[in-house]
């Protein structure tokens, strides 16, 4: 399947409101809200058991999908089979990018936007419910609940390789994704942090590569945050790269580009 020219494809899909995707505070004794574990569900290798779980493939090319519910995000598409398998038959790697606050990329998103076409890759940008993701609003649940129902979404039309999923992330959407990548270290094979403030995972599942990436005259989140995460990862056993460029509060393009290629070195 060749792609088609350039620029955005809208599509408007139909997603019910889900009673997990709501942030609540529990009563006393009451089960706590679904998603309150930061735990996601969404597996590949599980759909593909599922012959009719599958739904039909978008075509090739960088699409807008806005769901019945409001919540929005962004999937870049490669070329593919109508089986949803790569140009070649193989599976397709998947790449998560999460923004910071107030929806800014830092510039990560033309980065990973690049690397997804140049390496026949997904790239899964969904968007936060508010200014900034769940966990620093209160704890996880609208956005995580979102962010599952995404990857089920891409899943159920895509063959997705399950030993190649990246999660990564700008300033809050690099600690999002260090937060929700060492909890679901057995469906993210990479986590890439850039700018990272801290990370919050309630527990750690599986050994997931990290790299963070920081500028040392970062006058929002100083380069020391990014350093002691890296340090604190490397104490707990993950392998980490880390590394620090003369530059500020965004995303360089330079360390970027080899943080991402590191993706297909494996």
């Amino acid at each position: 399947m060749t792609c088609s020219s350039g620029g955005y494809h809208h599509a408007i899909l139909r997603l019910r409101p889900h009673r997990g995707g709501f942030l609540t505070t529990p009563a006393p004794g009451a089960a706590p809200p679904p998603y309150a574990d930061g735990r996601l569900h969404a597996r590949p290798d599980l759909l593909r058991q599922i012959p009719h779980q599958r739904q039909p493939a978008l075509d090739c090319g960088t699409h807008q999908l806005a769901f019945s519910d409001g919540r929005k995000a962004v999937l870049h598409v490669p070329p593919h089979l109508d089986s949803g398998s790569g140009a070649g038959g193989q599976p397709l790697h998947l790449l998560v990018w999460l923004h910071g606050a107030g929806g800014q990329h830092g510039g990560g998103d033309q980065l990973a936007l690049a690397h997804a076409m140049r390496h026949g890759a997904l790239l899964l940008m969904p968007e936060a419910l508010s200014t900034s993701w769940d966990m620093l609003r209160g704890g996880f649940g609208a956005d995580l609940a979102f962010l599952d129902r995404a990857l089920l979404w891409t899943m159920q039309r895509y063959q997705v390789d399950e030993q190649a999923m990246a999660l990564a992330g700008f300033s809050d959407g690099a600690s999002y994704a260090l937060s929700v990548g060492l909890m679901n270290g057995h469906l993210f094979s990479d986590i890439l942090a850039f700018s990272p403030g801290y990370m919050a995972p309630l527990r750690r599942e599986g050994q997931p590569r990290v790299a963070v990436v920081h500028g040392r005259d970062d006058a929002v989140l100083p380069v020391h945050r990014g350093h002691d995460i890296a340090q604190r990862l490397v104490q707990e056993g993950y392998a980490v790269h880390y590394h620090e460029f003369d530059g500020a509060h965004l995303v360089s393009p330079a360390e970027a580009r080899a943080a991402l290629l590191r993706l297909e070195q494996r």
